[in-house]
């Protein structure tokens, strides 16, 4: 019955979020709908102020798979609009290395143009400046960089088709290709017969843009944009003045000197859609994602596997425990409960404080936080309030809540230290605010020292790092001493037993009784529920694509607080049975041993998924690995402490003690 109950409650939970998701059918500042009408049309409908005729395309960071180092549009010389100002970014933009700029590519409302110049960028390869901005073009069509275009806030995707005939609509287009000197196209080179030449580089220097729109039901309020799509081209251009986009490729070859001009170009139509609604614009780009049913299947077969295990592992505590507690109840005598053995021989010691339990209340604080700061995250993606559409929405939502959750934190960490019997409170208030948060701050500010050095847009700008030391200090460290404050001023935590003075001498413990066997193989369960999801959390985070299924993601992080919970509570309740009454650090080691398993996936990810090369993207791979493998140790340990805890507390409160 538990095991059913269970899967009634995970899938309401699944089908809440999907059902308030489809209800709340608003939009955040920002995210509102945009009407756009031509130029005459607007005029006329003075009444509809709201109603624009100028299109405006803003372009994106340019990243790459085979580089960690994402680098800012105008790194690589392209085509720039210094008249107007950057649009605003919020802090989780910021963090992500996200660098939105306006472009000279300006448009008006259902006005068709073909081939229409941009800018001619000339180079000579004997002026030094200029040799190094082509080479740094060359070295981005090399790495398949990829642009990012934005227009009404949606992604201008390149749509190609791939194996069986379906259609990848890809958020991003190559800078340019490259020929190797044995004639191998790599990249984006094998869609073009032309691109030939042997040890050339071939540059996509003009785009055909077709932007859908639908048009509302009331036609005076305008249209809406619904898609923008583009295909990438190559044109050498008989004449850079006046371009006429016929012509061999733009070809740079890499023994090529002297000067060479690379003139920029576009051609755009407009297309009424009527099939497609304003409010389901980004389907189709979602659903092209590669592997998305192949997602769908293995996370609901992990899903129910993992349900039915904690619920066999549910049922075999409960029976267990209902036998022990019976028959140690029904015991009348002295000499019965001598000749009893197990977990109720080691109630005066399973109580006393564990070694380093300063350290140990420091990491069940900021594990704390990080729970909070998690669920809250996940509860408002899986609602839609943080959808790939409100850009930079998540990062800012976790850094906002993780500030704001110092109280928390404080507190926990000042209960469970009294309750060791510590007395340095200062020293614990102190590490609770600065330990955690500073071996992530340090490793974070070395990886953006990398960023700096190499100039890379993911390099987070002086102020905004000075901004986060000021959130930290400022609001996060307060808000943890008053927690501290309230967690040391109640009263300890009440023991249903007392702790005996001299402790107790543990017997010696079988292989599998051992702390470190315990630890690796209570790890196993809890990543087995995950991994088919961190493989698409990772795909998101060094492949660049986009992560839209939060109603799963939250789905398996409550699989996970159950499996964490249930595995270390067995784990404890075995070595309770073998006398060991050291179980404060092994509960939180046992689930925080998860967090290896998680590194050593990560490494597997790096060596077998992605083609990045060279040393700064390598360190900073595995710096920013690090950073999320601490982060999930604390989160994991914390549960696990926490329901052996309360499994501890239960069972000994229950049974009759001499």
């Amino acid at each position: 019955m538990v095991v059913f109950h269970r899967v009634r409650v995970v899938f309401l939970l699944l089908f809440v979020c999907g059902s308030l998701r489809n209800a709340l059918s608003f939009y955040l500042p920002g995210l509102a709908p945009v009407s756009f009408c031509e130029n005459e049309a607007s005029e006329k409908n003075s009444d509809v102020p709201d109603c624009k005729s100028s299109i405006e395309l803003f372009v994106n960071r340019l990243d790459s798979v085979e580089s960690v180092l994402p680098y800012e549009y105008t790194a690589f010389d392209f085509c720039a609009d210094q008249s107007e100002k950057r649009p605003s970014e919020n802090l989780g933009q910021v963090l992500f290395g996200e660098r939105i700029e306006p472009s000279p590519y300006k448009f008006s409302f259902n006005k068709n143009l073909e081939c229409q110049n941009v800018c001619v960028k000339p180079y000579n390869t004997e002026k030094l400046e200029d040799k190094a901005k082509l080479d740094f073009l060359k070295k981005g069509m090399l790495l398949n960089y990829q642009h990012h275009w934005i227009v009404d806030n949606m992604p201008v995707t390149w749509c190609y088709d791939v194996e069986d005939n379906q259609k990848f609509c890809n958020p991003g287009f190559p800078i340019g290709c490259y020929v190797t000197d044995t004639g191998r196209a790599k990249d984006a080179c094998v869609v073009n017969a032309d691109f030939n030449d042997k040890d050339t580089f071939y540059i996509f220097n003009h785009v055909d843009i077709t932007i859908f729109y639908h048009k509302v039901e009331n036609e005076a309020a305008g249209a809406r944009l619904v898609a923008a799509k583009l295909e990438p081209k190559s044109f050498k251009q008989t004449n850079t003045e006046k371009p006429d986009c016929t012509g061999p490729p733009m070809s740079l070859s890499n023994k090529f000197k002297g000067e060479i001009k690379i003139p920029y170009t576009y051609s755009i139509k407009f297309l009424e859609e009527k099939q497609i609604r304003w409010a389901s614009r980004w389907d189709y780009i979602l659903e092209s994602m590669p592997h998305t049913n192949i997602q769908w299947f293995s996370i609901m077969n992990s899903l129910v596997i993992v349900l039915f295990l904690s619920g066999m592992v549910a049922m075999i505590m409960l029976r267990t425990l209902h036998k022990d507690i019976a028959r140690y109840n029904q015991m009348d005598s002295v000499e019965d409960a001598q000749e009893e053995f197990g977990w109720k021989l080691v109630h005066g010691d399973v109580f006393r404080p564990p070694r380093k339990g300063m350290l140990l209340s420091v990491f069940l604080g900021s594990g704390t936080q990080i729970f909070i700061m998690t669920f809250v995250t996940l509860f408002f993606a899986c609602l839609g309030f943080l959808s790939p559409a409100n850009r930079g929405a998540l990062m800012t939502c976790a850094v906002v809540l993780w500030v704001l959750l110092g109280t928390p934190a404080g507190y926990v960490a000042a209960r469970y230290y009294k309750s060791f019997g510590g007395e340095k409170w200062k020293t614990n208030v102190l590490l609770t605010a600065f330990l955690c948060p500073g071996v992530v701050f340090a490793d974070f500010f070395v990886m953006n020292l990398i960023l700096w050095g190499e100039g890379s847009s993911a390099a987070m700008p002086f102020g905004t790092l000075v901004a986060i030391l000021a959130l930290w200090f400022c609001i996060s460290v307060p808000l943890t001493f008053i927690g501290a404050y309230f967690g040391f001023k109640k009263s300890g935590i009440e023991h249903p037993v007392r702790t005996n003075q001299i402790p107790r001498q543990i017997p010696e413990q079988s292989f599998y009784t051992k702390p470190l066997p315990g630890i690796v193989m209570g790890g196993i369960l809890p990543f087995g529920c995950i991994f088919i999801q961190l493989f698409f959390i990772l795909n998101s985070i060094w492949s660049h694509q986009m992560y839209y299924m939060f109603g799963f993601l939250f789905l398996v992080f409550i699989i996970l607080v159950i499996t964490c919970s249930e595995a270390t509570i067995l784990l404890c309740y075995f070595h309770l049975c073998a006398e060991d009454y050291h179980w404060q650090w092994r509960s939180f080691l046992t689930s925080g041993f998860t967090a290896v398993y998680f590194l050593v996936y990560a490494i597997h990810y790096f060596f077998s998924k992605l083609q990045i090369s060279g040393l700064a993207s390598t360190i900073l791979y595995f710096g920013y690995t690090m950073i999320m493998a601490l982060i999930f140790f604390l989160f994991t340990g914390t549960i696990g402490f926490f329901a052996c805890f309360w499994f501890v507390t239960k069972i000994y409160s229950v049974v009759k003690v001499d």
